[in-house]
């Protein structure tokens, strides 16, 4: 339990920049509040006591402006960002990492005993005022827009907006998954810049990601193949790649100009 709630925290800082510090995500953000206290009404309305959970999580809601059913199954790493309005019903199943914006409701259909919530896969997004209803699924890695009224189930890696809900952007290829991965595990969002930007840095890019993944499936076979000799390797991690970006380039200084021949007093170029 102790080792989740630091993850519960932990996880702010990866989806939130304004965090600053522990301290302050402890005090002060209401998403992490309603998950503390769901953790602990959830712990005890699986052992039977069913009304303190009940009042408990009512107190959550009085306390944060968010309701979440003390049955509500919610995976490790869950962010509620803001939360003002966030509705989360008895059924709904939260996978790993995933992130509701506030407004959100994970609701019911129907009147009938059972299952009537939505489930979510792991790496969801919902955006603000988004409503999803009755006992559907979202795929894992699925977004939905601010607003949108999903009443269907979503597949992996899919993006829905509208009322009610369509699918905008359908589940990414095999080798753009892979892509993907490989982006992430160097430390970097190559979709961030080139998803659907058919240029030729963003070929350039995919292709290197290619090629790393080839290196990386043929470094994978020959530790497997040392290990099998029982010879021990270190585990090394690979750092995190820094920032990209391209500062100004500086004006040729009037020495670099003149060796050049490009000055500003009309220096030939040197002939051939």
């Amino acid at each position: 339990m102790i080792r989740q709630i630091r993850e519960d925290i932990r996880c702010v800082f990866d989806r939130d920049p304004a965090a600053r510090s522990v301290f302050e995500v402890v005090t002060t953000y209401p998403g992490v509040h309603a998950l503390l206290f769901h953790r602990l009404s959830h712990w005890l309305w699986r052992h039977r006591a069913r009304w303190f959970s009940r009042w408990l999580s009512a107190f959550s809601r009085w306390l944060t402006g968010i309701e979440i059913h003390p049955g509500a199954r919610i995976g490790r790493r869950f962010f509620i960002d803001h939360g003002m309005g966030v509705v989360i019903g008895e059924t709904a199943e939260i996978g790993d990492d995933c992130t509701l914006y506030h407004g959100v409701t994970l609701g019911g259909t129907s009147w009938q005993k059972g299952k009537r919530h939505p489930t979510l896969g792991n790496n969801v997004v919902v955006g603000a005022g988004a409503k999803v209803l009755g006992p559907i699924s979202l795929g894992e890695g699925a977004r939905v827009g601010s607003n949108a009224v999903v009443v269907k189930s979503v597949p992996a890696g899919a993006t829905v907006v509208g009322v009610p809900g369509r699918v905008v952007c359908p589940e990414r290829s095999e080798v753009e998954r892979r892509r993907h991965a490989t982006a992430k595990k160097l430390g970097f969002d190559a979709y961030g810049a080139t998803q659907d930007a058919p240029d030729p840095v963003a070929s350039a890019i995919n292709s290197l990601l290619d090629h790393v993944h080839v290196m990386d499936t043929k470094m994978e076979a020959m530790c497997g193949a040392l290990k099998r000799l029982n010879l021990e390797l270190p585990d090394i991690e690979l750092p995190d790649l820094g920032e990209c970006g391209m500062g100004e380039v500086e004006p040729m200084r009037d020495d670099a100009a003149k060796a050049t021949g490009n000055d500003d007093e009309g220096g030939d170029l040197p002939q051939k």
